[in-house]
C-alpha cells in the first residue's frame, strides 16, 4: 500500500478504502484497487480528507435501492497526481481547468460529476448535467480512500490553486491560511445549505417582504401594466416581518442556518429587512451545538434579527405566537424524511415556500392535492448545484472561520478528523446522532 509523497507513488497498486456491501449497515474497511485514468477527461486525486456526510446513512441503511458493493464518500479535498490527454495548455473552447489544471494543485471535488459544457451547466443547474453522476455509487467510486478518479475534472473540480471568480470577487482571494478540514465543506454541505436559503430567498413570494410591493408586483414583473386598477392596500410594517424556519440541525442545517443569518445581516444592513428564524431540532445535542456556533458568530454575521433554537413542540409555538398565527413565510427543509415535511407544512404560512435539500426517499410525501392546494404552497426539492454555488459557499466560508475553521471545539462545525480504520464505529455514531461532523484521514 502506498504512502510516500504523490511523486513516488505507485499508481498501480492497492489502496485503502471505506466500503459498503448491501443490503445495509455493512462497511468495511479493506484494500482496493488505486484507479485509473479511463477517458482522457478524467483526472486522478490523492484524498488528503473525506467526509461522512448524512447522504451517505442513506445508503448505509439500505434505503437506495442499492445491490451491489461500493466505496464510499462524496465529499473530497486533495491533490492532482494524474491528468488525462484532455488536459494541456493549449485548450480551448472547453472549461478553463483543461488549460490550467497541473500536478500537484489542491482541488475540492462536488459531490456530482458536472462537465461545465452542457446546457444545465451553462445555465448553473450543474447539480442535473447530462453527464451527472454521484460519487460513491456502485458505477462510481467515493473519496473515503486514498485515492479517487474525477470524471469530467475540467467541469466538475475546483482548483484552490488558481482560483478564477472576479466576476464575483473572488478572484486572488488568499485561501492559503484555510485548512483542508474547512475547505471540505465546499464539497457539499456548505454549498448545499447556501442552496437552501437561496431557494426561499429568491423565491417571489418572498418579495413582498423584500421589495415592500405586494405579490405579484415585488418581483420579476414587467415594468408597467395595462391597469393598475384600484390601488392596492399601503403594507404595514408587520407585514414586512420575514419569519422563517430551519428544520434540521444536523451539519448540513447548521450550514443552511449560518448562511441564512450571514445574507438576513447584509439584508437587514442594506435594506432594513426585519427578520426572525426558528431553528429546529428534536435532538438537543444538536440544539446545544448550534446554540454554541450562534454565540460565536460576531454580529455582522447574524445581525439583529430575533432568533431561537427550539424543539420540535417549541418550534410549533414559536412559529404560532412571533406570526400571530400565521405561520413561517418560508421553511429550509434539511432533513429529508416525511416527518421533517409534515413539521415544515405545519409551519409554514398559506402562500408559503418550502425549500427542502434532504435527499427524500420513495414512500409518498405526505401531504395530498388538496393539502397543498389549501395552502398555496410552493415546494422546492432536489439536490444543489455546488459549482453554481460554490463562488457564494467561499465567501461564506471564508467569512465564517470562527465556526468553520476549527476542529473539535464547542463551535466548530467539524467535530473530529479520524482515520479510516475508524469508519465502522464513526457510521455507527453518526447514524444513531451520537456525534456531528466527522473527517477521515486516509493516511493516518
Amino acid at each position: 500500500m502506498p504512502t510516500e509523497k504523490p511523486g513516488a507513488l505507485d499508481l498501480t497498486g492497492m489502496q485503502r478504502a471505506v466500503r459498503w456491501y448491501p443490503p445495509a449497515y455493512d462497511i468495511r474497511v479493506e484494500a482496493a484497487p488505486i484507479p485509473q485514468i479511463i477517458d482522457p477527461d478524467d483526472a486522478i486525486v490523492r484524498v488528503t480528507l473525506a467526509g461522512l456526510c448524512g447522504s451517505d446513512l442513506h445508503i448505509y441503511r439500505g434505503h437506495e435501492d442499492v445491490d451491489s458493493d461500493l466505496t464510499c464518500g462524496h465529499e473530497i479535498v486533495g491533490e492532482v497526481v494524474a491528468l488525462g490527454s484532455s488536459f494541456h495548455p493549449q485548450v480551448t473552447g472547453r472549461p478553463e481547468l483543461y488549460s490550467t489544471l497541473r500536478v500537484g494543485d489542491k482541488v475540492v471535488s462536488p459531490f456530482t460529476v458536472s462537465c461545465g459544457e452542457c446546457h444545465f451547466c451553462r445555465i448553473g443547474f450543474t447539480s442535473r448535467c447530462v453527464h451527472s453522476c454521484l460519487f460513491g455509487i456502485p458505477s462510481l467510486p467515493g473519496g473515503q480512500a486514498q485515492f479517487v478518479r474525477i470524471p469530467k475534472a475540467g467541469g466538475t473540480l475546483f482548483s484552490l490553486s488558481a482560483l478564477q471568480y472576479s466576476a464575483t470577487g473572488i478572484a486572488n482571494r488568499d485561501l492559503s491560511h484555510l485548512s483542508d478540514s474547512s475547505l471540505i465543506l465546499l464539497a457539499d454541505i456548505l454549498p448545499t445549505g447556501v442552496f437552501a436559503a437561496m431557494q426561499a430567498l429568491q423565491h417571489p413570494k418572498i418579495a413582498p417582504m423584500l421589495t415592500a410591493k405586494p405579490y405579484p408586483l415585488g418581483g420579476h414583473f414587467p415594468a408597467q401594466t395595462s391597469s393598475q386598477g384600484q390601488a392596492a392596500a399601503a403594507l404595514q410594517s408587520e407585514d414586512r416581518i420575514l419569519t422563517i424556519a430551519v428544520v434540521g440541525l444536523g451539519p448540513v442545517g447548521i450550514c443552511a442556518t449560518i448562511s441564512l443569518l450571514d445574507i438576513l445581516a447584509s439584508l437587514e444592513s442594506s435594506q432594513g429587512l426585519v427578520y426572525q428564524v426558528i431553528a429546529i431540532d428534536p435532538l438537543e445535542a444538536r440544539r446545544n451545538k448550534m446554540q454554541a456556533i450562534y454565540d460565536a458568530i460576531d454580529s455582522t454575521g447574524k445581525g439583529g434579527g430575533r432568533f431561537a433554537i427550539a424543539s420540535i413542540e417549541d418550534g410549533k409555538n414559536l412559529a404560532a405566537n412571533w406570526t400571530n398565527g400565521a405561520g413561517c413565510n418560508a421553511v429550509l427543509e434539511i432533513v429529508g424524511n416525511n416527518s421533517a415535511l409534515t413539521l415544515a407544512y405545519e409551519v409554514v404560512r398559506p402562500f408559503g415556500i418550502i425549500s427542502s435539500v434532504g435527499v427524500h426517499q420513495e414512500p409518498p410525501l405526505p401531504f395530498n392535492g388538496r393539502d397543498v392546494y389549501n395552502k398555496n404552497v410552493s415546494f422546492d426539492f432536489g439536490r444543489c448545484p455546488v459549482r453554481a454555488m460554490f463562488p457564494i459557499a467561499l465567501d461564506v466560508l471564508l467569512k465564517r472561520q470562527d465556526v468553520f475553521g476549527g476542529v473539535g471545539t464547542d463551535s466548530s462545525l467539524i467535530e473530529k478528523v479520524v482515520a479510516l480504520d475508524q469508519a465502522v464505529d464513526m457510521y455507527k455514531l453518526f447514524d444513531k446522532g451520537d456525534c456531528g461532523k466527522i473527517l477521515f484521514n486516509p493516511w493516518i
